[in-house]
């Protein structure tokens, strides 16, 4: 990977980042913190997200937002509510990353329940969606605004067993095209979506109890892509799927 950003690149952004109490969202909301953006930080776990708050209060001089919300749950109203405090607090939005899912069982079809099925759409799709919906007219009010939507493997070709979690990922790539191709014209707002690969976190211990862990690349280990996609170097790049284990820098657009 060839990519290398300079301590500046997101000086003075407003950056939304979900799920960054922990794994790649933690370690997404350090990195852009530390090459200078104001970052939003909403999970479930307010004890999560204080910790990442600390640190980034301890390490840089941007202003850390925590934003205790569970995506189970999210509506309307409270989407309406995050945008106003937003607004209130720094008035426009110029990048928002999804990191946020659950794994949900790991089942056949048939045996899936449809609760379950349906709290793993709300949380990985659905919430995504209404959450975009109701930021778009602050990244609207930025010049050149970013959204990186977390993807999958099973979320660009189906597997057994992955059931809701890999229906819910071909569903936030379908909505990463779609976003895209609408804005396109206009320019300022770019859309694409990131499959991080096999990763040391807690979702992939989940979901592989028997690998070992030293054998995969931490979240850190992707931070230059999602820099590059968050910064003003990623401009013009929009609609497109990029592997997060496989990229090689912004050098090789026909690899991405």
């Amino acid at each position: 990977m060839n990519y290398q950003p300079p301590d500046d690149l997101l000086a003075g952004r407003v950056v939304l980042i979900t799920g960054a109490g922990d794994g790649i969202g933690k370690a997404a909301a350090l990195s852009y913190a530390r090459h200078g953006a104001n970052v939003i930080l909403l999970g479930r776990t307010r004890s999560k997200l204080e910790a990442v708050f600390d640190e980034i209060e301890d390490t840089t001089d941007t202003r850390p937002v925590v934003v205790p919300a569970d995506l189970e749950h999210l509506d309307e109203a409270s989407g309406d509510a995050l945008l106003k405090a937003i607004e209130d607090e720094f008035g426009r939005l110029d990048g928002l990353l999804h990191n946020a899912s659950v794994l949900g069982a790991r089942v056949p079809v048939m045996h899936y329940g449809y609760d379950e099925w349906h709290r793993v759409m709300q949380v990985n799709a659905n919430a995504t969606v209404l959450l975009t919906i109701k930021m778009l007219p602050l990244l609207d009010v930025a010049e050149d605004a970013s959204i990186i939507l977390t993807s999958s493997g099973v979320g660009r070709t189906g597997r057994a067993y992955w059931g809701a979690y890999a229906v819910s990922k071909f569903a936030v790539e379908g909505f990463s095209q779609v976003l895209a191709d609408e804005h396109e014209e206009a320019g300022h707002l770019r859309v694409n979506s990131v499959n991080p690969g096999g990763t040391r976190t807690t979702m992939r211990a989940q979901a592989y109890p028997q690998e070992d862990p030293q054998t995969l690349p931490t979240a850190e280990e992707h931070m230059p892509l999602y820099l590059y996609l968050m910064g003003p170097d990623s401009r013009g790049i929009t609609g497109r799927q990029f592997d997060a284990r496989s990229w090689p820098g912004p050098s090789d657009p026909d690899t991405e």
